[in-house]
């Protein structure tokens, strides 16, 4: 396969958000229309492949790639967000950071029973937001059939936290 449009855009910011990290800047492929929609276009063919019957987007910019792909599939977009964010009626998974620990949520009827949900963000860093999301997804009854990002940043290992899913990533760092 070819190199993708978006490769070249993605952007090395230096020290972001604190020292000593090197943040991948997405937003350039954003603001490039057809880059853009390559990557929609080729994780709506994974998800579509892996059999997925509604996306899952974690906040903030799995929504950015999530929504359009469950758009193109004609399938619903339940949102995993972060603690305190959704209004409804939710449930919660903690998960582990360098130091410390977050929350994400779903409204607990975002997923119906033996649905297959297919996971979206923009990058898997740690692997541990994304196995709070797939959490999210079992407690609720459903199957998570597979996650697709854009980048992975492969140093950083998330694989070893997800090793029961397959992973789609798009560009690897």
């Amino acid at each position: 396969m070819p190199e993708l449009l978006a490769a070249p855009l993605i952007r090395d910011v230096p020290d972001f958000p604190k020292p000593g990290i090197i943040f991948k800047d997405i937003t350039p492929v954003l603001e490039d229309a057809k880059a853009f929609k390559e990557v929609v276009d080729l994780l709506t063919e994974d998800a579509r492949t892996k059999g997925a019957e509604t996306i899952v987007g974690i906040e903030s910019r799995g929504f950015i790639f999530g929504v359009p792909v469950a758009l193109n599939l004609g399938l619903p977009f339940a949102m995993a967000r972060k603690l305190g964010k959704l209004p409804y009626d939710r449930i919660s998974e903690e998960y582990a950071l360098e130091y410390g620990t977050n929350v994400v949520e779903m409204h607990v009827d975002a997923i119906k029973p033996g649905q297959k949900a297919y996971i979206v963000d923009d990058l898997l860093a740690t692997g541990g937001t994304a196995a709070a999301a797939a959490r999210l997804v079992e407690r609720l009854e459903g199957k998570v059939c597979g996650f697709g990002c854009l980048i992975e940043l492969s140093f950083l290992n998330g694989r070893q936290n997800l090793l029961e899913y397959p992973i789609t990533a798009l560009m690897e760092f």
